[in-house]
């Protein structure tokens, strides 16, 4: 084949391998990039970049993809095109996003290959690797990175600072927080949405409503648009601290704002009313949402579930399981538990069994909740060698018994002078935990 031909070929498989992304076939496209190395064709970044975004988008739905988007990229440079900063970065960010300490030891680990090959991060590199750090709360990881960011003569943007406001709200290091948000005005760098909602996250998880209240205020006066992330932060907030007047209040001054509420605002919404058991007032809401098109999704039904189950209303409970299966919404283990619970609360242990039958029928394994909930059931209605069963059926299908069925077989049998047949595996298994 000619040199002409050969690179007319090349280009083609290069067209190819981008409209099967553009058409969100990324296994056909990988396809495509593999043979094309059969074939000794040279493709470029134009295709191959691409194709890693969507392989690493793709990643969150099994780890096979992250594992070919690396692939490609060793690929890419045995074939003797260099991999550019953006995909490093693209790959980088898949990792970062996929968290945990092995993933970000990877991230971090690309940071210096790509140093190595005389590749220069920039500062999306930075910020990718900054955000993973935070948001697996490793803030001190994330400083080094910022420090190495200044060190290449690159300058934090607003991106960066949010961050890292982001990540010292989640450890409850919230006056770091504010530091760094005053930082930035210091840099005339202006907080935005972002920035305030992390802020007034953070103050949200540690009960200061009245702080997190004012930053929603202050965020008002500096001319920002609050948006429904914003309100939905501090009216579950509210709803958890019981304080349904100021919960409506901020649900008013929502829609005053044109901001409209979405499923997840009234969830929130509906789980206050419930938790103080107010039913009329959970249910107007339900019907408000409902009103405004909005389709009610499985926490709704949970929400639901569990405070029929508290009220000792199982039966009615399992109603609405059904017409979740109706409408197409797929009952979690959340949902199934909860029945079973609500069941084993008021002594029907045959009905805490059928549900148990119901969601191995509809495909979802018991895990350990499931067990724990049925072994303090049956353990309450005096039949502790049913129990025992129970315990010993959840170690033979592998599951890892945890603190709260260390505490179930502690007080509820041997406290009451029944020794649970189990060889020890509970008591080396719960240690371990």
């Amino acid at each position: 084949m000619s040199s002409d031909g050969f690179c007319a070929n090349s280009i083609i498989v290069d067209m190819l391998i981008l409209a099967y992304v553009k058409n969100f076939k990324t296994d056909q496209a990988f396809e495509a990039f593999e043979r094309a190395g059969d074939y000794d064709f040279k493709l470029s970044v134009l295709s191959c970049n691409p194709m890693l975004s969507c392989l690493v988008k793709e990643s969150k739905f099994g780890a096979g993809k992250l594992q070919k988007a690396g692939d490609v990229v060793e690929d890419m440079k045995v074939r003797g095109f260099s991999p550019t900063v953006v995909t490093y970065n693209t790959l980088i960010n898949g990792y970062c996003k996929k968290g945990r300490v092995g993933k970000m030891y990877k991230a971090d680990a690309l940071l210096k290959e790509m140093v190595s090959q005389k590749i220069c991060p920039n500062e999306i590199t930075y910020n990718i690797l900054i955000d993973g750090f935070c948001k697996d709360e490793n803030v001190s990881a994330a400083m080094k990175v910022f420090k190495e960011m200044q060190g290449q003569g690159l300058k934090p943007n607003i991106v960066t600072y949010n961050s890292f406001i982001n990540g010292l709200c989640s450890k409850g290091k919230l006056d770091e927080a504010l530091g760094l948000r005053d930082e930035m005005l210091g840099w005339g760098l202006m907080p935005n949405v972002v920035t305030y909602n992390a802020l007034i996250n953070g103050f949200s998880k540690r009960k200061m409503l009245t702080e997190a209240r004012g930053l929603l205020d202050d965020a008002v006066k500096q001319g920002l648009a609050p948006n429904v992330i914003t309100f939905n932060i501090l009216i579950d907030a509210y709803c958890k601290a019981g304080r349904m007047e100021e919960a409506i209040s901020l649900h008013d001054f929502m829609l005053d704002r044109m901001v409209c509420p979405n499923v997840s605002t009234y969830n929130c919404l509906i789980g206050g009313f419930y938790r103080e058991g107010n039913m009329e007032a959970a249910n107007k809401i339900l019907y408000e949402m409902e009103d405004k098109g909005l389709r009610t999704d499985l926490v709704t039904y949970n929400i639901r579930l569990d405070a029929l189950c508290k009220k000792g209303e199982s039966r009615k409970a399992a109603r609405l399981l059904d017409e979740m299966l109706e409408m197409s919404i797929r009952p979690s283990h959340v949902s199934y538990n909860t029945l079973m619970d609500g069941y084993c609360r008021e002594g029907n242990l045959r009905a805490a069994l059928n549900v148990r039958a119901q969601m191995e029928k509809e495909g979802r394994r018991p895990n350990v909740v499931t067990y724990n909930v049925l072994i303090k059931g049956f353990c309450n209605k005096g039949k502790l060698e049913e129990a025992n069963g129970l315990l010993n059926d959840m170690l033979e299908k592998g599951l890892i018994p945890n603190r709260i069925t260390y505490d179930i077989v502690r007080e509820e049998m041997m406290e009451k002078g029944f020794v649970p047949d189990i060889d020890g595996h509970i008591y080396n298994s719960s240690v371990n935990s």
